[in-house]
């Protein structure tokens, strides 16, 4: 609670990694500004949300390697994956209840864990709409503007509008009719300046797991 008192007082937010129901209803009522990752949320939880104007940050990216790949993939064992059903499901559940609540729900990767890079973060947007039951619209909107205002920044960037910071992708097809499309990159502009064709360097290994659960 100090911690969050003193971030605030200075103009700042605060972020708490939670993953459990005790843990989210603790951060919240000590006052963090959005809770990463998530747990199975009840009505005191989503009470608390709304209370002090808090939002989630769905992370499914980290938490379905542990959850739903072969344990030889993961090389999980049967207490770690057991657990990451637990997270698993608990951010799901926390999300759908979220946003049938009207809480903020924003998208983060934990990049760095398992199977989680920093080129792929489109699949977030991906599982969020599978496993949420969200639109495309609505997964690419919680993974631009909708961060961008979970993050209070919504006045600089987030949507392409006169004033704001000149960052944006072109892809090969519409990712309104399929997230897929966000894999195909053909031009990014970063604070106005182009680069076109841009390419990266992508782990077979990843990209073969993780399209088992890519329809």
């Amino acid at each position: 609670r100090a911690a969050c008192e003193e971030a605030h007082r200075l103009g700042l937010k605060v972020a708490a990694h939670v993953e459990s129901p005790e843990g989210v209803k603790l951060a919240l009522r000590s006052g963090v500004d959005t809770i990463e990752h998530g747990a199975k949320a009840d009505d005191e939880i989503l009470t608390l949300f709304k209370e002090h104007k808090a939002a989630l940050v769905s992370t499914l990216s980290p938490a379905l390697p542990f959850a739903l790949f072969d344990p030889e993939i993961s090389h999980a064992t049967e207490m770690s994956r057991y657990n990451g059903k637990v997270v698993f499901e608990g951010i799901i559940d926390c999300a759908k209840k979220c946003l049938h609540a009207g809480i903020p729900v924003g998208l983060g990767t934990d990049t760095g864990c398992d199977y989680v890079t920093h080129y792929n973060t489109w699949v977030e947007l991906y599982f969020f709409s599978k496993y949420c039951g969200v639109s495309n619209a609505f997964a690419l909107y919680s993974g631009t503007l909708g961060n961008a205002q979970v993050l209070g920044m919504d006045n600089y960037i987030g949507s392409i509008e006169t004033g704001k910071c000149a960052d944006l992708i072109v892809t090969e097809n519409n990712p309104l009719e399929s997230l897929k499309a966000l894999s195909k990159v053909s031009l990014v502009m970063a604070r106005g300046k182009l680069y076109k064709a841009p390419k990266v360097k992508k782990d077979k290994k990843v990209e073969k797991e993780l399209s088992k659960f890519i329809d």
